[in-house]
């Protein structure tokens, strides 16, 4: 007896493309940080005219300000999806764009730059490190800590 029979091919058939269009989905999975449609948002600015008011309505507070100016505001969108079968399913960046929003003294909108994942890497970044003198032992540290490599050195000795 064999198990399936002719009559039954037919509802194997429905059963197999349910289950297979099952895991079809027409948008892919992503996970998204900041602002969506930052550049569809930034068209919406007119240099000149827009004050900051209006671009909080528009576009929301802004994620981070400038260290130096506080007429800098800068705005993120990042997306991350699944690679495909080549990547094995790691997380690859689609999406990486920032907005930097530029105001004179009186509010308005002066400038506006965006930087996107292709001129990012353009940029040029400064290869000089900066010293950290805070964390530097300070002199009863490094006397101290030099009795105590003397101690345990004469400690392994006698072992």
């Amino acid at each position: 007896m064999p198990f399936v029979y002719r009559k039954h091919y037919k509802k194997l058939y429905i059963i197999f493309f349910l289950i297979l269009l099952n895991n079809c989905q027409l948008r892919e999975p992503s996970k998204q940080h900041g602002i969506n449609f930052l550049e569809n948002r930034e068209k919406a600015l007119i240099v000149g005219k827009t004050n900051q008011n209006d671009v909080v309505k528009i576009i929301g507070n802004p994620h981070s300000r400038s260290i130096t100016d506080e007429n800098t505001w800068i705005y993120f969108e990042r997306k991350i999806i699944k690679g495909k079968l080549i990547k094995l399913g790691q997380n690859v960046l689609k999406d990486n764009n920032i907005l930097e929003l530029k105001f004179d003294k009186y509010g308005i909108l002066s400038s506006t730059k965006n930087y996107n994942k292709e001129s990012m890497n353009s940029i040029k970044y400064s290869k000089k490190q900066t010293e950290n003198s805070i964390t530097e032992p300070s002199f009863v540290g490094k006397f101290l800590s030099s009795i105590r490599q003397k101690m345990y050195g004469k400690r392994k000795k006698e072992d």
